[in-house]
């Protein structure tokens, strides 16, 4: 990134992040339950489509991640994500991976100067570690039911917000184990090291 800093933004610190949105909501994500031999696990499921979008973004070199809640996937929410997200980052540059969704490829939205948007190949989720990333968040979900949105947003303090919990939770080994995505790290290195 030495090479970037210095011709990008002299002084500066440039960060690498990758972007998307995941669904949370009431209908439930089943997965496997553990029984006793011979006994057919039954697992209750709610079908109601109640939902809210938690954009994320994650840094893979520092496993640093910057998420918020919006109520829909759209591109007047990727734009308030995009605010918010200028202010967290303050004075640091950032080339931001993102996919080439509607929302986000939108000539409504007005990009910060510091932002700086990296599209992904069309169809290539799997090129994007925040996917992964979701993935995790979701596991202890699994097999839940959750009366409301409220419910679900609610942490088990009733305190902080649920998700929010999950994600604190989380270890930087695991974290770095489902983001440092190889690709990535050895051309932030190259970068750095030129």
């Amino acid at each position: 990134m030495n090479r970037l800093e210095k011709h990008l933004a002299p002084g500066k610190s440039v960060r690498y992040l990758c972007q998307d949105e995941t669904r949370v909501g009431l209908k439930t994500l089943t997965g496997k339950v553990i029984t006793a031999s011979g006994v057919k696990p039954t697992v209750k499921v709610i079908w109601p489509r109640d939902n809210f979008w938690i954009y994320g973004a994650i840094e893979p070199k520092t496993c640093d991640h910057f998420l918020y809640e919006y109520p829909k996937l759209d591109g007047e929410c990727f734009q308030q994500f995009l605010d918010w997200l200028s202010v967290q980052l303050g004075s640091d540059y950032a080339i931001l991976q993102i996919d080439q969704a509607p929302a986000h490829t939108s000539s409504a939205i007005r990009w910060q100067e510091f932002i700086i948007q990296e599209f992904q190949p069309a169809s290539a989720p799997e090129l994007n570690p925040i996917e992964r990333l979701w993935q995790l968040l979701k596991k202890p979900l699994k097999n839940q039911l959750f009366s409301s949105l409220q419910t679900l947003r609610v942490g088990v303090a009733r305190r902080r917000h649920r998700i929010q919990e999950i994600f604190d939770q989380l270890t930087f080994e695991q974290v770095i184990s489902v983001s440092s995505y190889n690709f990535i790290l050895e051309a932030l290195f190259y970068a750095a090291s030129y």
